[in-house]
């Protein structure tokens, strides 16, 4: 690809549409992941207690719920981000791609 090919990619505003969403998404999800987990770290270090306590059999505690509740979240925001990855990103790429003539 040439550089005035690049150049007139880099300057077509649907482009610039499609960086500016997925970088949003892209941030928006990162930010939720590292409340969430830090969040838990932060149980960790300072409430060890409330992670102590015994929830439904003498085995499992809150600790361990909010801990698989973590891993889940993360499964969940990917999932959340392959459907819009598959709809409107790939949308966004198609009105482009259309734009560019390809």
């Amino acid at each position: 690809m040439s550089d005035i090919e690049t150049a007139r990619i880099a300057q077509n505003p649907r482009f610039k549409e499609l960086v500016h969403e997925r970088t949003r998404f892209g941030w928006t999800l990162t930010i939720l992941m590292l409340l969430v987990y830090f969040g838990f770290i932060g149980l960790i270090a300072f409430d060890k207690s409330l992670l102590a306590l015994k929830i439904g059999s003498a085995t499992t505690s809150l600790g361990l719920i909010l801990g698989v509740a973590v891993i889940v979240f993360a499964f969940i925001l990917t999932g959340i981000y392959v459907q819009r990855a598959n709809g409107r990103f790939d949308e966004l790429t198609a009105a482009l791609k259309r734009d560019l003539g390809r």
